[in-house]
């Protein structure tokens, strides 16, 4: 019964995700990586292609949650430690590929002006 309760809470958490990065890659406005995050209409210039990879890496977050819940009927444990990893390195590595997309969409020479 627990690997039933943590594929279904694992799949709360995907669903967001698959949302975000299934219909708003063609959305006119860039997608937010931080909630509620205003900024990103003045700084990226290349929208679609922004929108784009962002869902992607959306997609693959949501994969990773998806992984999870799966693991949870394998092995509740084995599903929490695919957790935790994707908790804590799955963010970090979402981070770094959001910034090296925004610094490939954004208008040139902001992101140089924002690491001064």
């Amino acid at each position: 019964m627990e690997g039933l309760i943590g594929f279904a809470s694992c799949l709360l958490c995907a669903l967001p995700f698959f949302i975000i990065g299934v219909f708003d890659k063609n959305s006119s406005t860039p997608i937010s990586f931080w909630s509620g995050d205003q900024t990103l209409k003045d700084k990226v210039l290349y929208v679609a292609e922004y929108n784009r990879r962002m869902g992607k890496v959306f997609v693959k977050w949501g994969t990773g949650f998806l992984a999870a819940g799966l693991c949870c009927f394998i092995s509740l444990a084995a599903g929490i430690g695919m957790l935790c990893v994707i908790c804590s390195f799955g963010t970090y590595a979402a981070y770094k590929s959001y910034q090296k997309i925004l610094a490939d969409c954004s208008i040139p020479g902001h992101m140089q002006e924002q690491h001064k």
